[in-house]
């Protein structure tokens, strides 16, 4: 056999090992069991994301309010799209993005009301920066995602206002807080989640 038939046969091989090694990564299983409904799954992501998430939000300099609409929007695009990732191992890379074009549009949305009346001032944003229309739907998109929460239950809108805090609540603060015993919280949190995505799909 020659050595380029060895190499032709050996290469695809290899190649279809690494993506199998890559599809059966801890956090594509995790991605995958949230994808499926499970409220730990969704715990496992929340706590290693969660900081990153809000560091992101520090970067951009965002106003308090400004940052918790962001981690909300972001959490929501995770929920309305987790079922659908093509690389589920890089997960963290997606939320990242996310995030950031998140926190894009609000600096932007808030640049142009300040700006607003200085002609030059928005010539220069229009310049170097994302049209209008862009911007007025992430205004509707934030404004969309308070909307939903504000239609959960009052329990269940404290309970995620307290998880997507910097740092996160802890789940003992929580319990005693709302009076929720400890081991329900992580699946009141996936009911929650999976409220939102059905109002969030309302809305579209």
């Amino acid at each position: 056999m020659s050595d380029s038939t060895v190499t032709t046969g050996l290469v695809p091989a290899d190649m279809a090992t690494a993506t199998a090694e890559i599809d059966e990564s801890p956090i594509a299983d995790v991605v995958r069991r949230a994808a499926a409904g499970d409220a730990d799954a969704w715990d496992q992501l929340i706590d290693q994301y969660g900081r990153l998430i809000w560091a992101i939000t520090r970067d951009f300099k965002l106003v308090e309010s400004d940052a918790s609409d962001v981690a909300q929007t972001t959490w929501l695009r995770l929920v309305e799209h987790i079922d659908r990732l093509q690389h589920p191992q890089y997960v963290g890379a997606w939320l990242a993005t996310t995030a950031k074009n998140e926190c894009l549009r609000h600096l932007v949305a808030r640049k142009r009301l300040v700006l607003l009346g200085e002609e030059n001032g928005l010539e220069a944003v229009a310049a170097s920066e994302p049209p209008l229309d862009e911007v007025m739907l992430a205004a509707e998109r934030a404004r969309t995602v308070r909307e939903a929460i504000r239609l959960l239950p009052h329990n269940w809108q404290r309970l995620m206002e307290l998880l997507m805090m910097d740092p996160p609540t802890s789940y003992a603060e929580i319990s005693d807080r709302l009076g929720l015993p400890v081991g329900s919280i992580g699946p009141t949190r996936g009911r929650c989640l999976d409220r939102l995505r059905v109002l969030m799909e309302s809305y579209v």
